[in-house]
């Protein structure tokens, strides 16, 4: 499992999102490629701000741009057809 990020280090948001699981797929999607990642939901008080909020996932500055790539390779194998089911022939 990867370690949390040290306090005083720089963080860049790589993803956003309204759900929480889904923040919490994308961390673990992070942390399975060895990228260090942090959750901070961005809680807003509803009756100043409503319908802010949200859940941000952080990297370090350094991972921040293979985290970005590793969370767009996922989108784009999760967005193909399955080819598999294409290539069998039909009965």
């Amino acid at each position: 499992m990867a370690a949390v990020p040290e306090q005083n280090e720089e963080l860049i948001k790589v993803f956003d999102t309204d759900q929480e699981s889904e923040a919490m797929v994308v961390r673990g999607l992070l942390e399975s490629q060895g990228i260090e990642a942090l959750i901070t939901n961005l809680d807003a008080p509803q009756d100043v701000l409503p319908g802010v909020g949200g859940v941000i996932v952080q990297v370090r500055a350094d991972q921040a741009d293979q985290a970005r790539q590793v969370i767009e390779e996922f989108r784009s194998s999760a967005a193909e057809p399955d080819l598999a089911e294409e290539s069998e022939p039909a009965e």
